[in-house]
């Protein structure tokens, strides 16, 4: 059996869901293939014990504004993350220190590093096109260094390099950071506008969507009808000089363009005829998802507001390394939510379920007390576990191949054209990011249609 179409999207996350609704708003007939029995991709909620529980991305920041423009399009709501309160820094004795405002309550010397670092890699981000981070005037010299390396250079303040180390390493890229370059670092800065945006929680972390920030995928799916395919893992795209012919299921769909709206990794997971050039083989593998398992647990009351805290805490030296009130609008229960990161990812995940929730919920009570032990429910993020994911919260170059291989990742190869939030410039690794690309990829086709 075969069909014709205008256009092909493989993968029905975000990026291949806007992508395919934007260009059926140009009268375009595009079929899109998912090969989950859901649309979402990184983005899922689940109810357990009759509570919502975000599973993938779930925050909206000011400088989102492709996807804040998306979710005024959708008739989408949101509403403002819990922060009233003091915080809560653990340093490196295990002491508890509560805090208020942006500045963590450490000494006055490793303070002025903090924010002297702080500085040094907002000035490297001002001189950054996220689109094109391999043209940044130290591009060479920073990608050819780790960021832990280059953290080296800086300062010999432990606590300063670990608590900026935290932000781009476990809490943002989810990776170590003797792992990617400096470069990368700066590019994830220069994504969200600055680092000083990046170490600010009031900031990045400002909004939740209602319903949760599913919706988007949900709602975008909704409006595409049956031109969503679920179940529907392509083995094939066989292009030529008049389009190509994608083979699922038994079934081959004849189209003049195909969008790969997948993870870089996931490319390789179908057989392209002819064959990727192989500067693009190479650019897939040196890019890697990192790890971060995304805990949250429900208490019968928010008790840490009646101690006066907000719920958010930063420890570099804990095994959950940033935790926040992650309560529900509306809701008379109380949830928190913490992420345990790359190697202590690693380490945890090998124990059982119960050893790794004992260790959990011990750590959130380094922050909060005792009473953080005996949740009424608890839920981890299993991403990890899923051959279509493969971690979280996105995937990213190894040191060196951010300048010698980004490129290629933007590059369309006959008919095909590639993206995701993960090659994204403003939006790097988040959904603002994949609306962007999703939105870039049709205006392309769009274009190429109308030039030719």
């Amino acid at each position: 059996m075969s069909t014709r179409h205008d256009t092909v999207v493989i993968g029905g996350g975000v990026t291949g869901l806007t992508a395919a609704w934007r260009l059926t708003e140009a009268g375009q007939d595009v079929v899109v293939l998912e090969a989950r029995d859901r649309v979402g991709g990184r983005l899922r909620s689940e109810r357990h014990d009759g509570s919502l529980f975000e599973i993938g991305g779930q925050w909206v920041s000011p400088d989102q504004e492709a996807l804040i423009g998306l979710l005024d399009e959708l008739g989408l709501e949101t509403y403002s993350r819990h922060r009233e309160g003091e915080s809560v820094y653990v340093d490196r004795a295990g002491v508890a220190r509560r805090f208020t405002g942006e500045d963590l309550p450490v000494d006055e010397q490793t303070g002025k590093e903090i924010e002297r670092i702080i500085g040094v890699i907002d000035d490297l981000a001002a001189h950054m096109d996220p689109d094109r981070p391999w043209e940044h005037p130290q591009a060479d010299r920073l990608d050819r260094v780790s960021f832990a390396q280059w953290l080296d250079e800086q300062t010999d303040d432990q606590e300063a390099r670990d608590n900026i180390a935290l932000y781009l390493g476990p809490a943002m890229l989810t990776k170590p950071t003797w792992s990617f370059s400096a470069l990368t670092a700066v590019l994830m800065s220069a994504s969200a506008g600055s680092f000083t945006n990046l170490v600010d929680a009031d900031f990045i972390l400002d909004k939740r969507v209602v319903g949760g920030l599913a919706s988007v995928p949900a709602a975008l799916a909704e409006r595409l009808g049956d031109r969503v395919r679920l179940s529907s893992d392509v083995t094939q795209v066989a292009w030529d000089s008049e389009g190509a012919t994608v083979t699922v299921n038994g079934e081959q769909l004849r189209a003049t363009s195909v969008v790969l709206a997948l993870p870089p990794t996931h490319v390789r997971r179908i057989r392209i005829e002819p064959e990727l050039p192989a500067e693009h083989r190479h650019a897939r593998e040196h890019q890697s998802f990192g790890l971060v398992i995304k805990v949250q647990a429900e208490y019968v009351a928010p008790f840490w507001r009646q101690l006066g805290l907000s719920g958010t805490g930063f420890a570099p030296y804990e095994l959950v390394h940033e935790v926040y009130d992650n309560t529900p609008d509306g809701s008379t229960t109380g949830h928190l939510v913490g992420f345990v990161s790359d190697v202590n990812a690693d380490a945890v995940g090998r124990l059982s379920d119960e050893e790794r929730r004992a260790r959990v919920l011990a750590s959130i009570a380094a922050y909060f007390g005792d009473a953080a032990l005996t949740p009424s429910a608890y839920v981890e993020s299993d991403w990890q576990h899923q051959e279509l994911t493969g971690g979280a919260y996105a995937t990213s170059f190894d040191v060196g191949s951010l300048t010698r291989y980004g490129r290629a990742l933007h590059e369309p190869v006959g008919p095909i054209r590639f993206g995701s939030s993960d090659v994204a410039g403003l939006g790097f690794q988040h959904v603002d990011g994949a609306v962007r690309m999703g939105t870039r990829l049709a205006g392309q086709i769009l274009a190429g249609l109308a030039a030719g």
